[in-house]
This record gives structure tokens, C-alpha cells and sequence, in this order.
């Protein structure tokens, strides 16, 4: 009987069973919803945790775009190099106390790429600073040397699987295959730095990257940059790359680069070197060739130049930072485009415009005429002229370059400053002309108002009697009198420079053509226009004109000397041991050929170069004879090529 009858402690443990169960029930159940989490809502960002452990995404270069002169010769273009990039993460590793130190693998690297014990250790500095600031920078690939040689290439490559984290790309270095023959006006490549980069990362550019730093590659760096691509790889454990495999990798799996766009100049390669040639005997100066019809410039020389190849990274940093030294401790000032940045007195070069000024408002025709005597006598001054001319006329007092007569424009027929000024700046004098390629001067067109307060409320009137003959305050840049003169050859036509002429694909599509920009027409009086250019004619082709000496047999020309005088204080101990250099007169020449139907204008500047009948002007009818010889050749080699036919 006492079988039949319940024990007490079978309910307590059916109920402790039931609760065990149901605990059991529970875990199952928070299991097998952690594995549906997992897989269902979390699967796809796992997976793409762990392609990531496996995938990289590596940087495929660009190439920046080629410059080329308007025959297609190349000026800019880039060469084949490579630069290795590091993971900071990847090749550190942490001691015991969280401090970054370098791995095996930048032990090893060091041996294979043969670094010295200095080299060694900045580079090391670098990294580890990286590192132990940690964040994305310290994961992402860092350019750690540039341009690496053939022999350490090779190296790396052969022992890549014992080198996870570090990666060989194939870059382009720029290069300018003549050298420093247009230095200012193409301009070099600078590194991006961590203050340009805060900017630049908009918009696509990385640590290491360059950019253009001036000239034309920094005015069309958007067009010549082009746009990087990538692609991704399968590594192993170590970072060592893999096969692919089509399945573990998404799409897109490659994004190509698009190369920059090509530029197609203006310039004349061959004028270019022309120029360069006639300016061979001077130290400093400045040159620009113009169509006087379209506003486009055939060539354009600074002197002295520099090699745009060594500041360009392409031979290393510390020839980067030789190569500024010296450019910026030179007296003659390399750095500075003496065509556009820098200003000087253009002397009686501007004698056209004041003689036009004077002609506008009735103060004078024609037939005016005074007496020089080599001076004239004003207050308490004595202004000077080159010599003593006799009776001057109009025509004369252009062509033999008279001061006197145009110190009594103001002294006598009521010039003023403001008269001169009105017509300077209609050619465009005292405004940047626009080019864009580098730091443009506005140069100096001084008004009564300007002077007065420069002054202190004084104004006299021997200020106005210097202006007119293009002293005192007046300034003015190689490429604004080249333009002036121009819009005085076509009639009026004051044009924007342009020295691109088309913006093209690699395989030499144009993509973009650059038509002739006008920026003003200019009133310009047919009778005056004559009685000025008959009077540049002389200064070229007549006895006593002050470039007539220096005239090349055959060749069509009028223009303008000017020699400004010059008062320089000396900065360094060089300049001042050669202060007899740096107080020597600045040599002009600005005129245009032929003197009928004009097709070019040309502004030469030889700094500190003396009188500018003497130097300035035979580098200007040198540039000219060689235009027209060059200009005869290519219509004679069209001829040619058409069967003797003349092009329509």
C-alpha cells in the first residue's frame, strides 16, 4: 500500500524540472534569434567585415596632361617613376605599454632598399608619429619615398609576401624636356603639404600628391591633374596579394584613372628658343611676342630662368630645397616672372600716349614745334634731355625720343597728369592684363589725386612733367606695353592675352578651342594713329631715330626705345658690391612689324641694361628678323606639302 502512496519531494522536483526546461527552452530560443540576427539582419555587414580583412583597394595613378607649343612640339609632359607607399598600422606593432614601435617588416625593408642610418631613422620618425596618433590616417596608405630607383623597385617586387603593408605604385614625375626654356611661363610642381591639404582633400587630392605651384601648370592645374583610379586585390593574413576571385569580390571591382586633358599653346617653341637666343648676352630681362590680331602670345622670356625640373620633386627634396635657396638668394631675382610680376619705369615708351593725349584734347596738332636745347629750366629744377635737339617737331620728338618737348606739353600747352592717365589706362597700362599664369603686377598710372595724397595734400607740377616722359611714379609690366603697342598696330583692338589654344584629349581631340578675347576697343583717331606710327617708322628707319643703329637689313619695323632711370637701394651685401650694376638704367624696346599691316608687337626689357636704343633694341629686331624667317619657312614648307599650291 504504501508504493501507491506520493512521495513529497516528487512535486518539487517536477517543478524544479519544469523550470530548468523552460530556462532551457529560452537559451535555445535567444540562440537561435541571435543566429537569425546574425545571419539575416547582420549578415551582409559582417561579410562585408570580412572581405575587408581580405580585400584592399589600391590606388591606380593618374597621368597629368601634356603641354605642347602650337606645332605640337612637347614643353611639359611626365616620365615613368615609382614611389613606395607604407600602412603605418600595418608595419608597427605596440609594446607592452601601447607604444608604437617599428616591426620585422620595416626591418626588413630597410635592408632590402639599402637605407642609411639617417634616412633610417626619419623615416621611422614619420611613421611612428602617425601610428601613435592613430584614427584613419594611420590605416590608409602614406607616400614614404618618391621616384625609388630601378634596383630597389626590383627588390620589393621580388620579395612583396615578406612585405604585407608596403606597396610599389607606378606614378609620373613631370618633366620639361627643354629644360629652363620657359620656365616662368609653364611654371613646376610642388608637394601637397598638410596646410594645402586641409583644402585640397575636397577635392581628391591625397598626402603626396603635387600640384602646379605656377605658371600654367598651377592656372590649368584643373585640367591637367586628371582623376586617380583603383582597383581591389585579394591579400592574405600577411597583406601578401592573392588570385582574385570573382566571388568575393564586389562591384565595380576597378575604376580606371581619366587622364588629364592636354593644353595646346600659343607659343612658338621655336620663336622661344629665337628669343632666348638674343637675350643670350644680358643678365636680366624680360621679352613677350604678340599677334597684334588675335591677342595671342607667340613667345614669352624671363631672365634669369630656372630648371622647373629640380623644384618639381623629380630629383628629390633636398634638390628641391637647394634649388629654392639659390632662386631666392640670386640678386637678379630668378623666381620673379619679369614679364608680368615684375613693374619698372617704362620711360619714353609711353612718350606715344602722352604725344596721343595732347592730340585728343586740341592741345596741340601736328605741326607744333619747339627748340631743345638739351634741358629745360622749370621753377627751381632743370629737367634734362638725352641731347640737345634744335627745333623738334612732333614727328621728331617721337622718333629722336625729345624730352624737352614733351616737358612743355605740360609746362606750356596745359597737359595735366590726369590727361595722360586717362589715356595710359584705355591701352590698358595701370590694369592687369589678365593672363592669369602667374602674380601679375597692375604696374602704375599715377593721377593728380593719387599723387596728392601719396604726398601729403602736395602736388606740383614737376610730377606731371616726369609722368610725361614715363618717370617718377609711373610703372608698367613687359606684357601690358606689348599689348598697348599691339592695340596701336590693329587700330584700337586692346585683346586679353591668351597663350592656350586649345584644350585636348590624349589622343588629340579637341575638347575645347580658345577664341581671342577683346577686352576694349579704343577710340583711336585714324589721322593720329598715322601721325604716331609714322613717327615709330622713324625711330627705326630714320637717321637720328634712337633705334636706327641697331636696324636689321630687311626688316619691317617701327617702335619706341625707352632708358628709365633707376635709384636702387641695396638689400645685401651682394647688390651693394654691385650697386654700379643695380643703378644702372633699365633698356626698353616696344614696337611692332612690319611697320604696314602689322602682325606682331613686341615689348623687350633689359634690366639694368643701359640705354634702349643700344640693348634693348637689337634682342627686339633679332626676335623680329627670326619671326619672319620662321613664318617664311612654314609657308614655304605648306607650299610644299600642298604641291606648290598656296594654302586658301
Amino acid at each position: 500500500m504504501s508504493l501507491l502512496v506520493p512521495r513529497p519531494d516528487v512535486g518539487e522536483f517536477r517543478l524544479r524540472f519544469r523550470w530548468l526546461a523552460l530556462i532551457v527552452v529560452v537559451l535555445f530560443l535567444a540562440v537561435v534569434g541571435r543566429m537569425v540576427h546574425l545571419q539575416l539582419m547582420m549578415g551582409d555587414e559582417y561579410a562585408a567585415i570580412a572581405r575587408e580583412n581580405v580585400v584592399r583597394k589600391v590606388t591606380l595613378a593618374t597621368t597629368r596632361g601634356i603641354v605642347r607649343d602650337r606645332k605640337g612640339e612637347v614643353v611639359a609632359a611626365s616620365r615613368a617613376s615609382y614611389d613606395m607607399f607604407v600602412e603605418p598600422k600595418r608595419i608597427t606593432a605596440l609594446d607592452d605599454k601601447g607604444n608604437p614601435r617599428m616591426g620585422d617588416v620595416w626591418r626588413r625593408l630597410v635592408e632590402l632598399a639599402s637605407l642609411g642610418d639617417e634616412e633610417r631613422q626619419r623615416y621611422e620618425q614619420k611613421i611612428l608619429a602617425i601610428r601613435g596618433r592613430g584614427g584613419a590616417r594611420a590605416e590608409q596608405q602614406i607616400v614614404l619615398m618618391e621616384d625609388i630607383s630601378r634596383d630597389i623597385v626590383a627588390a620589393l617586387m621580388t620579395h612583396a609576401r615578406e612585405l604585407p603593408g608596403i606597396h610599389v605604385v607606378p606614378v609620373s614625375v613631370r618633366y620639361y624636356p627643354r629644360g629652363g626654356v620657359g620656365a616662368h611661363m609653364l611654371g613646376y610642381m610642388r608637394e601637397v603639404d598638410a596646410d594645402m591639404l586641409a583644402e585640397l582633400r575636397k577635392q581628391g587630392y591625397a598626402e603626396g600628391d603635387r600640384v602646379g605651384a605656377s605658371g600654367l601648370e598651377r592656372a590649368w592645374e584643373s585640367y591637367l591633374r586628371g582623376t586617380r583610379g583603383w582597383e581591389k586585390v585579394l591579400v592574405d593574413a600577411r597583406g601578401a596579394r592573392r588570385p582574385t576571385r570573382e566571388d568575393i569580390l564586389e562591384d565595380p571591382k576597378r575604376v580606371e584613372p581619366i587622364p588629364g586633358r592636354d593644353l595646346r599653346l600659343t607659343v612658338d617653341a621655336r620663336i622661344q628658343d629665337a628669343m632666348v637666343k638674343a637675350m643670350q648676352s644680358e643678365l636680366a630681362g624680360g621679352a613677350a611676342l604678340i599677334d597684334v590680331r588675335t591677342g595671342r602670345i607667340l613667345g614669352l622670356v624671363s631672365k634669369p630662368t630656372f630648371d622647373p625640373n629640380q623644384l618639381s620633386g623629380g630629383f628629390g627634396k633636398q634638390t628641391v630645397r637647394e634649388a629654392f635657396r639659390k632662386l631666392f638668394n640670386d640678386p637678379l631675382k630668378p623666381a620673379l616672372d619679369k614679364t608680368l610680376s615684375g613693374a619698372y619705369p617704362p620711360g619714353s615708351t609711353v612718350k606715344p600716349f602722352t604725344a596721343l593725349a595732347a592730340l585728343e584734347k586740341g592741345l596741340i596738332d601736328q605741326r607744333m614745334s619747339t627748340v631743345c636745347r638739351g634741358f629745360l629750366s622749370f621753377g627751381k629744377r632743370i629737367f634734362r634731355c638725352t641731347q640737345s635737339h634744335g627745333p623738334t617737331s612732333f614727328h621728331k620728338a617721337i622718333a629722336q625720343s625729345c624730352n624737352v618737348y614733351f616737358y612743355r606739353l605740360v609746362s606750356d600747352y596745359g597737359l595735366t597728369m590726369d590727361m595722360i592717365a586717362e589715356v595710359a589706362m584705355r591701352f590698358g597700362l595701370g590694369q592687369k592684363t589678365g593672363l592669369g599664369i602667374n602674380a601679375e603686377s597692375s604696374g602704375r598710372v599715377p593721377t593728380r589725386a593719387w599723387m596728392t595724397r601719396r604726398n601729403k595734400g602736395q602736388f606740383r607740377i614737376g610730377f606731371t612733367v616726369n609722368a610725361a616722359i614715363g618717370q617718377g611714379a609711373t610703372t608698367a609690366t613687359v606684357m601690358q606695353l606689348a599689348l598697348a603697342y599691339a592695340a596701336l598696330a590693329n587700330g584700337g583692338t586692346l585683346y586679353q592675352p591668351q597663350i592656350v589654344r586649345s584644350v585636348e584629349t590624349a589622343d588629340g581631340a579637341v575638347v575645347q578651342d580658345l577664341a581671342p578675347r577683346v577686352r576694349r576697343r579704343v577710340t583711336l583717331d585714324s589721322t593720329y594713329r598715322q601721325l604716331i606710327a609714322d613717327a615709330l617708322w622713324g625711330g627705326v628707319n630714320e637717321e637720328g631715330g634712337t633705334s636706327s643703329r641697331a636696324r636689321l637689313a630687311g626688316l619691317d619695323a617701327a617702335g619706341k626705345t625707352g632708358t628709365s632711370q633707376v635709384s636702387h637701394r641695396p638689400t645685401n651685401s651682394e647688390e651693394l658690391d654691385n650697386i654700379w650694376y643695380f643703378n644702372r638704367d633699365h633698356a626698353w624696346f616696344t614696337g611692332y612689324s612690319p611697320s604696314k599691316s602689322p602682325e606682331v608687337a613686341i615689348c623687350v626689357l633689359i634690366e639694368h641694361g643701359g640705354s634702349g636704343g643700344k640693348h634693348a633694341a637689337p634682342v627686339a629686331f633679332e626676335i623680329l628678323q627670326a619671326y619672319h624667317r620662321i613664318v617664311e619657312q612654314d609657308r614655304q614648307a605648306e607650299e610644299k606639302a600642298l604641291g606648290g599650291r598656296a594654302s586658301p
